[in-house]
């Protein structure tokens, strides 16, 4: 039978110990004798160091983003790998990795909107992340701004196809929408050429050129990617980008470990952004859950397709390594 270990708050060291009670308090709904218990610690502790969460500024009405993005390991983050700005979510104490998923996502949640400019254009990428980020963004009110699929249409399993992505997210932040109204992949490469040239999509494709930021999560190219599971890719071509180097999926197109795009037979059969389109922009929002995605995270900085990223202390250090 296996033995549930409890990180005690002499293991969280510093500044961390006060984020991760706050966190566990505010954002999981915990109350101070659960999270006593939890960290090993006594009810009068948490109840300090909620103290000291508030006289610091930590807590405000929301969790103050600047508690995050000025964590030492976001501040290094920033430093290695010349990002404008990192939110480090607290992990330490976190059950299992759907928990800490979770946490980057609420993470996210919170940090999107101080990110959004009112008339922005917003790319929005497809996948669990995303969605679930979007399930739990507050209601905001950004009627100027546009969400804009970058993905055509998929049929998968997960529930979150790129066009409730982009939907729901657009709903939650009371904005316009942009959806692409055709597949993301088609048969055939004449096909998808002369789908693109129909002047409806083409119109929909031009949205593009004026996109100003974008929120991601990178695929992986293991053999239980998204990206197979999504019906965008086989497995045996998944496999030959994997021999030519491939470490992530951004936006459905395959790149190698210093984020350049890798061509291949996918490309002239694909409905969806080219990854040329999605560098260079005021901000590309990153969000890296878990540790599966370091490497395609290194890629996607190093290519410059993110200039923000959101993760967790744990998967930070990792990048860090």
């Amino acid at each position: 039978m296996g033995i549930t270990r409890r990180r005690t708050a002499g293991q969280i060291t510093g500044e961390n110990v006060i984020i991760e009670v706050a966190w566990m308090y505010y954002q999981e709904g915990l109350n101070q004798k659960e999270i006593a218990e939890r960290l090993g610690i006594s009810r009068a502790s948490v109840v300090n160091y909620l103290a000291d969460a508030r006289e610091s500024g930590l807590i405000r009405i929301s969790m103050a983003a600047e508690s995050f993005t000025t964590h030492r390991l976001a501040l290094e983050l920033c430093a290695r790998f010349g990002l404008q700005a990192a939110y480090v979510v607290p992990d330490e104490a976190a059950s299992n990795d759907e928990d800490r998923f979770y946490r980057v996502v609420r993470g996210a949640a919170e940090w999107l909107p101080d990110l959004l400019a009112p008339d922005d254009r917003l790319g929005v990428a497809w996948g669990r992340t995303v969605y679930d980020l979007a399930t739990v963004l507050e209601q905001q009110n950004l009627p100027d701004l546009a969400v804009i699929q970058l993905v055509g249409s998929m049929s998968t399993p997960y529930g979150f196809t790129a066009e409730a992505c982009s939907t729901r997210l657009a709903q939650k932040l009371g904005s316009h929408c942009h959806n692409l109204h055709a597949p993301a992949i088609l048969s055939r490469a004449d096909l998808a050429r002369e789908l693109r040239a129909e002047p409806i999509l083409k119109a929909q494709l031009d949205q593009f050129g004026h996109i100003t930021k974008s929120l991601f999560s990178v695929g992986t190219c293991q053999p239980d990617s998204h990206v197979v599971g999504a019906g965008v890719a086989t497995r045996d071509e998944l496999a030959w980008y994997v021999a030519q180097g491939a470490v992530g999926v951004v936006s459905g197109r395959f790149i190698n470990a210093q984020g350049q795009a890798i061509p291949g037979p996918l490309d002239e059969r694909m409905i969806g952004v080219e990854l040329s389109d999605l560098i260079g922009l005021q901000a590309g929002i990153l969000i890296t859950p878990g540790h599966d995605k370091v490497a395609a995270t290194r890629a996607c900085i190093a290519g410059g397709y993110a200039t923000h990223l959101v993760t967790s202390l744990s998967v930070a250090q990792a990048l860090l390594a």
